[in-house]
Formats: structure tokens, C-alpha cells, sequence
């Protein structure tokens, strides 16, 4: 698994909900989940899509995001090499198909599913990500999360405090980053792609100021100790995501001086404003043409 986590989120969204499921599971055979402990019975596991959050201890197992439908099993067999409790409580980060793709599953089994009530809203109805032109069916009831909350959830698990907090329109409007107090360990979702420009999804009312407010929350939170697990990309620290910021905040400051100057987004591409960040964030699924063509539009009025 190299440093960029092999994600290439919009060929796997599109080929996933376009093959049949046949297809899908040859799709996902050579998929590897790998583990890593980050704390004291808290682990991050890693596979296609986004990062998971694993918390184990008498309690059960309390899980953050879940993949891709096919990797469930996958899933499962790396926590049987960790504990022997049950699956509880899985918390979704946000709705985005490789986070919550394993929910179907995991609700046939009875697993808690537990999400911001945006989460739930956005995955009942039909879909649309205008970023890529790539509309998601509504989610069965199973998939859907049976307990929902506005502004924070509080689980007292394993020996653990565990607190989701929702952020405000940051990646999409149903954010929440999962907060292991004692632990000191926070999972961020998709407010934080280590290592890779990030998505932001203007379609489910995501916005590049409010990925800022959250990070700048998360930071206040962590300290030089603090693990991140972040939605994409390799553990990280409370430095990795200071570099994070002080990027992103610097391609946004670039852009909306361009767009302040009147230049089109085709002048913007010629320009190659963020030569300088391209060969470090520029790498992942999104290239720095198609990140700047996000990051134009979610600028616009």
C-alpha cells in the first residue's frame, strides 16, 4: 500500500454503481485491510475508501465508517484477529458511498448505525455529486442510520469517552470528526486528506471555509501527542495537519484573488497557480486540474 492509500475515489464510485455485482466483488478480491494500532485498543484500518476507526474492549466494537459493501467480510475477519467481541455501534462520517457502503450489511446484522441527521437525509433519497456528474441511488431502510443527532453524540464504550461533533457545511453538510478524549485520538473523516488535495462536495453543501473551521477545531482539540486518523491517507499528527491547513488555506487565498481579477477557470489552468504544492498534494485522485476546477467552483456565488 503506498503513502497515497491506492484511493481513486471517482473510478471506484463510478464502477461500483455501474457493474454488476459479480463484477463489483472481482472488483475488491485483491483488496489487503491492513491494521494499525494508534492507541490502546484503537486501531485504524485501511483497505479501498475511507479510513476506519476501530475502538474494541468488553464493551463490543465500536466502528467509524465502513468501505464498500464487498470488503465487509474482509472487514470483519481483521477484527476477529483483534477481539472476539461483536460489531455494536458503526458511526458514519459523513454519507459519501466508499464511508458508508458497508452499512446494508452491517444493519442486516444487527450493528447499531449511527450518523448527523444530514447522513441520514442524503442517503434516503437519490444522490447527486455534481463534481463528477455521478448520481448515487437512495439507500435501502437497513443501510440508513437508526440513530441520528444534530450537534454531538457522546458513547461511554471501552473504557473510553467518545464524542462525535458535527461541523458545519465542511466536506458536506453531515461531517462529524469522532473525538477519543483519554485516548487523545481523533478520526477527522474527509475534513482532512493527509498527503492529498482534498475533495470538497459543493453538491451536498460542503465549503472550503468551512473544511477551515474544522480543522481549526480539530486543532484546538489535539495536541503534540494527539493521533489523527484522517478520512484518506497514512496516520497522521497534529503537524501533519497544520501543513494541511496552511495548504489549503493558500490555494484558497490564491484562487479567490484570481476569480477577484476576473481570470476564467481555463486561464487559472494555464497559470498553474500551485506548481509549488502540486508535486506533494497533487498526486492522489484528484489531479491538481481537476482540484482546481472544485476548487473554482466552490468559490463561485
Amino acid at each position: 500500500m503506498s503513502r497515497m492509500n491506492k484511493i481513486y475515489l471517482v473510478f471506484i464510485i463510478l464502477c461500483y454503481q455501474l457493474t454488476p455485482v459479480s463484477a463489483q466483488d472481482d472488483q475488491f478480491a485483491a483488496i489487503v485491510i491492513e491494521t494499525t494500532e494508534v492507541a490502546n485498543g484503537i486501531y485504524m484500518l485501511v483497505g479501498q475508501g475511507g479510513n476506519i476507526g476501530v475502538s474494541i474492549g468488553e464493551d463490543g466494537v465500536f466502528l467509524i465508517d465502513d468501505q464498500f459493501a464487498p470488503l465487509t467480510e474482509k472487514i470483519r475477519n481483521a477484527l476477529s484477529e483483534l477481539t472476539l467481541q461483536p460489531i455494536k455501534f458503526m458511526i458514519n462520517t459523513h454519507w459519501h458511498f466508499d464511508h458508508t457502503g458497508g452499512n446494508e450489511n452491517l444493519g442486516n446484522q444487527g450493528v447499531i448505525l449511527v450518523a448527523h441527521d444530514n447522513v441520514r437525509k442524503r442517503m434516503s433519497t437519490e444522490g447527486f455529486i455534481e463534481a463528477f456528474n455521478q448520481t448515487i441511488p437512495a439507500a435501502p431502510e437497513v443501510a440508513l442510520p437508526s440513530i441520528t443527532f444534530s450537534e454531538t453524540a457522546t458513547f461511554h464504550l471501552n473504557g473510553q469517552t467518545i464524542e462525535a461533533i458535527h461541523v458545519l457545511n465542511a466536506h458536506t453538510d453531515g461531517d462529524s470528526i469522532i473525538f477519543f478524549r483519554e485516548a487523545n485520538v481523533i478520526h477527522t473523516g474527509d475534513i482532512f486528506f493527509n498527503g492529498l488535495y482534498p475533495f470538497i462536495d459543493k453538491s451536498s453543501a460542503g465549503s472550503v471555509d468551512g473544511v477551515l473551521r474544522a480543522v481549526d477545531l480539530v486543532l484546538s482539540l489535539a495536541n503534540n501527542n494527539t493521533r489523527i486518523i484522517p478520512g484518506h491517507g497514512p496516520l497522521a499528527n497534529k503537524r501533519d495537519l497544520t501543513n494541511y491547513r496552511r495548504m489549503l488555506m493558500t490555494v484558497r487565498n490564491r484562487m479567490q484573488d484570481l476569480i477577484d481579477e476576473e481570470m476564467t477557470i481555463e486561464e487559472i489552468i494555464e497559470l498553474n497557480p500551485n506548481a509549488d504544492f502540486d508535486q506533494v498534494w497533487g498526486q492522489g485522485f484528484l489531479n491538481p486540474e481537476t482540484f482546481l476546477r472544485i476548487l473554482h467552483s466552490l468559490m463561485q456565488p
